[in-house]
């Protein structure tokens, strides 16, 4: 059975899903997909912590279908922008678990993860499967991934 480890940029799927459809990514859907015939080494959904009750409703459902949230507290700058960013984070995790699975997928349309995909697969020859919506996913990512998953109507919330 091929080994698989999961890596979702919650903040990324949630508004290119949100822009490009108006609707939500189905987390549930998604799990079913990514994991069908495989053993799931580690998945994890990462995550800003603006600690209010639904969203930790929603991690609590994360965790519930099997999960791993990690959190980064929301940070608010004296110009009023904001701070809140996994991609190290994300960056660390897949090269850790790149040598413990067969397959890493990664949920993200975000081409600062180009580098990282390539790497995985010519460093650790593992498959890498990315999963984003392809009209707000880097060509770059997209091109750098074994096989790119559309985020379409299938894995969104009805």
């Amino acid at each position: 059975m091929e080994k698989v480890a999961i890596f979702i940029d919650i903040q990324n799927v949630y508004y290119t899903s949100r822009e490009a459809y108006g609707r939500n990514f189905d987390y549930n859907k998604f799990w079913k997909k990514a994991t069908d015939h495989r053993e799931v080494v580690q998945a994890f959904c990462y995550a800003i912590d603006r600690g209010d009750k639904k969203q930790r409703e929603f991690q609590n459902i994360l965790r519930a279908i099997g999960f791993k949230v990690k959190l980064k507290p929301f940070i608010q700058r004296s110009d009023g922008s904001a701070k809140g960013d996994w991609d190290v984070g994300i960056a660390l995790d897949a090269m850790e678990y790149a040598e413990q699975a067969d397959v890493i997928v990664l949920v993200s349309g975000d081409g600062d993860f180009d580098l990282l995909v390539k790497k995985i697969r010519v460093k650790y020859g593992k498959k890498v499967e990315v999963y984003g919506v392809p009209q707000l996913t880097a060509a770059s990512l997209i091109n750098e991934a074994n096989e790119f998953i559309a985020i379409d109507k299938s894995l969104l919330l009805d």
